[in-house]
């Protein structure tokens, strides 16, 4: 006759507590040498603009990068085809702060990243700095231009980076200092609109069709 014993199968609680904390530790770098944090300020604080490309990238936390502040210019002065005017950067300046998001992205996601940024052009270079959210510091990569020559912003351009403000809600004072931003003016045609167009159509369809199931 064959007994069996019923017993119940080890539970995480039945660890041994420092046990946990190295499991926990050891996940957590497993994580970070799969993803990196991104600290976005311009067109990619909005989400569909960002996954455009970067389709792992998921919003971290909003926070704030203290004695920098956000300008727009192009690199050399040479004008941006896809924006028709001044992009954001940033650059050093004591007392002052640019606010922005964090976004947690695969590492299969950089070199795409690093593309969008012109990297390999020379036009933006990748650096590390300290962010603060919440009492904590988070060292995130982000790009400065190099080389800028200041340019205002195209309607087009600004209106991307409120709209990704607002989605991301981001204080209500620096949205209102990016909206009292001054702008080229440009009218004409903006092909990225139409494509953002379509991905927040999209993004939008699929929010309705898991509120329906």
């Amino acid at each position: 006759v064959l007994h069996f014993c019923a017993c119940a199968a080890p539970t995480l609680s039945h660890l041994n507590p420092l046990l946990l904390q190295t499991l926990s530790r050891e996940s957590v770098n497993m994580e970070n040498n799969r993803t990196f944090l991104y600290f976005a300020y311009g067109s990619n604080l909005l989400k569909e603009r960002l996954q455009l490309k970067n389709p792992s990238a998921t919003v971290h936390c909003v926070a704030t990068l203290k004695d920098y502040k956000l300008v727009f210019g192009n690199h050399k002065g040479l004008a941006s085809d896809r924006w028709h005017g001044g992009v954001a950067t940033i650059e050093h300046s004591p007392g002052d702060e640019v606010w922005g998001v964090v976004w947690r992205m695969n590492m299969s996601d950089l070199k795409s990243l690093d593309s969008q940024e012109n990297v390999t052009l020379g036009a933006y270079s990748p650096v590390e700095l300290s962010v603060k959210t919440k009492g904590q510091e988070l060292n995130c990569r982000t790009y400065i231009m190099n080389s800028c020559v200041y340019a205002p912003p195209s309607p087009q351009y600004l209106q991307v980076i409120v709209m990704g403000a607002e989605q991301n809600g981001l204080p209500k004072d620096y949205q209102e200092k990016l909206r009292a931003i001054k702008t080229n003016m440009y009218e004409g045609p903006l092909p990225m609109m139409a494509e953002l167009e379509q991905a927040r159509r999209r993004a939008k369809k699929g929010a309705n069709h898991h509120s329906n199931v």
